[in-house]
C-alpha cells in the first residue's frame, strides 16, 4: 500500500500542503511544534480511525479556519483510489466523507480500504496504561485483518450502552429486572464473538512478539503476550463462538444483574477483557523497567505490522512519529528490518536521530516542516 499524494487545507497549523511522497522512505525534519505530527495525523485521518492523539474531528480545523479539506490518493496491489474528507464548523457545520467520489455514510467505510500503522511516543501506554488502551489496540489491529470484526465491536458497544442505560432505569424504578433478558441474550452473542476474535488475534501476535523481543535482547529475555478474558479461561476459548459459550456468557450476565444495577454499568464480559505482557514470567506493567516497557511496546507495534503483512499479503503505510531518536542502534535496526519494503513517513528534529538507513534507499525523500510549511529538500 502506497500514498501517491496528499493535499491538506486548514488542517491544524498546516499551510496548504500538496505532497507527492516517495514510495519508500519519507523523512520529515523540523523543530518541535512546527507541524510534523500534524501531517502524520492528516494521513491517519484518512484511515477512518479516531485520531491517535485522542483529538476530535472539530480539532482538525485550524484556529483561524472554518473548514478542513483532505484529499489522499493511494494504491494497493489491485488499484488506485482517492479519499476525500471535509469538515466544517459554525452554522453550516458539515461532514463529508468520499471514496472515489462516492459519499460514504461514515468513516468506517474507509477502514477496510486504507491502512496505516502508527508508532508514537505514547505507545508505552500499551504496557503501563490501563486495559482500555490495550482493548482499543486489539480491536484496531484485529479489525484491520478481519473487517467484520469492526461491525461486531460496534454492535457490542451499542448493546453495552443500552444495557447500562436500562440498569440505571431499573435502579430508579422505571424498568423491571426482567427487561434485561433480551439485552443479555444479544450481548452474550456479540460478546462471545468478540472474545473469540480478540483471542485469535492475540494468539497470532504473541508468536511474532516472542521472536522479535528475542532479537531485541539477544535471547536474554522472553516476552509472552496472553489474552485475559473476564469470563473464560484461555484454554476454553474456541476459534468461533459456540452456543454453549453464549449460554454461559448469558448466565453470567443474569447472575451479576443485581450487582450491575447497584454499580450502574455492566461489570462482566468482553468489555472488561485485557491482554497481559510478561517478561521472564513477571508482569511488564508492574515489574518491568522503563527500558523493558519501551522495548515491549515497540515489539507490539512491530508485530502488528508483521502480522498484517503476513495475513493480508499487503503492506500497511508506516507512520513513525519522533520515536527513532529514543532507540539504540540495535532497536533501530530491528525496526528498519521489519518495515523494509513498506512506505514510511518518519519525523525527527535532526537527521542523525534516525540513523543512516532511511537515506540509503535511492528513492527516499527528505522534507522540511517550518510553521506549517512543507518543502522538499535535497538529500545531500
Amino acid at each position: 500500500m502506497r500514498v501517491l499524494s496528499i493535499e491538506a487545507e486548514q488542517f491544524r497549523n498546516l499551510k496548504p500542503v500538496k505532497m507527492e511522497p516517495s514510495p519508500t522512505v519519507n523523512l520529515i525534519l523540523g523543530n518541535n511544534a512546527q507541524g510534523k505530527t500534524n501531517l502524520l495525523e492528516a494521513i491517519w485521518a484518512c484511515t477512518g480511525c479516531r485520531s491517535f492523539r485522542g483529538a476530535k474531528e472539530k480539532d482538525y480545523i485550524s484556529l483561524d479556519g472554518t473548514a478542513v479539506h483532505l484529499k489522499l490518493k493511494f494504491a494497493d496491489r489491485r488499484r488506485t483510489q482517492e479519499i476525500g474528507l471535509h469538515y466544517s464548523r459554525g452554522e453550516g457545520k458539515q461532514k463529508k466523507i468520499l471514496l472515489n467520489g462516492v459519499p460514504l455514510a461514515g468513516a468506517s467505510g474507509l477502514f477496510s480500504q486504507f491502512q496505516c500503522v502508527i508508532f508514537s511516543p505514547d505507545d508505552r501506554e500499551l504496557i503501563r496504561g490501563g486495559p482500555e488502551k490495550r482493548r482499543s489496540f486489539m480491536d484496531l489491529c484485529g479489525s484491520q485483518l478481519t473487517p467484520a470484526m469492526l461491525g461486531c465491536i460496534r454492535r457490542f458497544d451499542q448493546l453495552t450502552a443500552q444495557r447500562n442505560a436500562l440498569l440505571k432505569k431499573i435502579s430508579f424504578g422505571r424498568a423491571d429486572l426482567r427487561d434485561l433478558e433480551d439485552w443479555d441474550l444479544q450481548l452474550a452473542r456479540y460478546g462471545s464473538m468478540l472474545t473469540c476474535l480478540r483471542y485469535a488475534y492475540i494468539k497470532k501476535l504473541s508468536e511474532v512478539c516472542a521472536r522479535l523481543y528475542g532479537s531485541v535482547t539477544d535471547g536474554a529475555e522472553k516476552l509472552s503476550v496472553r489474552y485475559r478474558s473476564n469470563l473464560f479461561k484461555s484454554t476454553e476459548i474456541p476459534e468461533k463462538a459456540t452456543a454453549e459459550m453464549q449460554r454461559y456468557y448469558f448466565e453470567q450476565l443474569q447472575k451479576s444483574a443485581e450487582d450491575d444495577i447497584r454499580l450502574g454499568f455492566t461489570a462482566k464480559g468482553a468489555g472488561r477483557d485485557d491482554f497481559i505482557c510478561k517478561i521472564g514470567g513477571l508482569s511488564a506493567r508492574e515489574f518491568g523497567s522503563q527500558g523493558q516497557q519501551k522495548s515491549a511496546a515497540l515489539v507490539l507495534k512491530l508485530a502488528q505490522a508483521a502480522v498484517f503483512c503476513e495475513k493480508k499479503d499487503e503492506t500497511p503505510v508506516i507512520l513513525l512519529d519522533d520515536v527513532m531518536g529514543e532507540l539504540d542502534g540495535q532497536r533501530q535496526k530491528l525496526v528498519y528490518e521489519i518495515i523494509r519494503g513498506m512506505q514510511v513517513f518518519l519525523t525527527a528534529c535532526q537527521p542523525d536521530a534516525v540513523g543512516e538507513e532511511p537515506l540509503q534507499h535511492p528513492d527516499s525523500a527528505v522534507f522540511h516542516m517550518e510553521n506549517g510549511v512543507l518543502t522538499r529538500q535535497n538529500k545531500s
